[in-house]
């Protein structure tokens, strides 16, 4: 197994393949096990990696997780650059990995060619989407093959990272609002925005109020939302997910 240090705690990282670096990041409540399928189908022209954030998967456990949370993911993703002396690479994440994928192109545009943003939330946190994600994930743990899917994504102390996860999601909305510190217009990389019409987390409609605003100020993004398919649309809908990222790519 593979890990590099960040402020003192350790951080797993995977890679497979060869070529020009790729990093997939996953969502909240989730590892990068969740990619594990997703994986080689990029390795045959990429270095794919991917990685837990802190608190996640097989890297450290945090004993407070930060309010500003994807801003802090994205210097992680920076960390892991630094470390393998990756000068520019591809970015692609979902959910909550697409709001620290976002954060890097807009705080590191030197370092990044092309991100593809999957199934995210917004521009700012809605109290709605907040509410309904802390009361859907308490309820969800009665569901077994919920909590199954959690212990195989961190182990037996899943519980734990999935409330420390709702706990910031919550302190986010409360004290910072803003998923990003810089304005889209400042967005210097290629950006596939994708989400799926039937996406269970949020309301109906919502990725194309939010991509048109995101596209509105950037010259950069581009969107396309799947008819079919649940949270994150790059998983249900991997085949040609995987097909619009290699033509952004190349």
């Amino acid at each position: 197994m593979s890990y590099f240090e960040h402020e003192g705690n350790r951080i797993f990282y995977e890679e497979i393949g060869e070529g020009k670096p790729l990093i997939l990041l996953h969502g909240n409540t989730a590892s990068s096990k969740m990619l594990a399928p997703i994986m080689p189908l990029f390795s045959e022209k990429h270095h794919v990696i991917t990685m837990d954030f802190l608190g996640c998967g097989q890297s450290d456990r945090l004993r407070e997780w930060p309010a500003d949370l994807w801003y802090e993911w994205s210097k992680q993703v920076v960390a892991l650059c630094d470390y393998l002396n990756f000068a520019k690479v591809d970015l692609i994440g979902c959910s909550g990995g697409a709001l620290a994928a976002i954060n890097v192109a807009l705080e590191n545009p030197e370092r990044i060619d092309a991100v593809v943003a999957d199934s995210f939330e917004g521009i700012k946190a809605s109290p709605s989407i907040t509410e309904q994600i802390s009361i859907g994930r308490n309820y969800a743990k009665q569901n077994e093959g919920f909590c199954s899917m959690l212990n195989a994504m961190h182990g037996d102390d899943w519980e734990k990272v999935l409330d420390a996860d709702t706990e910031a999601v919550v302190n986010h909305a409360k004290t910072v609002g803003d998923f990003f510190h810089r304005p889209f217009s400042e967005l210097q990389a290629k950006m596939l925005l994708t989400g799926s019409a039937e996406d269970e987390m949020f309301p109906k409609g919502h990725y194309e109020e939010l991509f048109h605003n995101i596209c509105s100020q950037t010259s950069f993004a581009k969107s396309y939302i799947f008819e079919h398919g649940g949270h994150p649309a790059m998983m249900s809908n991997m085949e040609e997910f995987v097909s619009m990222c290699k033509e952004l790519f190349d």
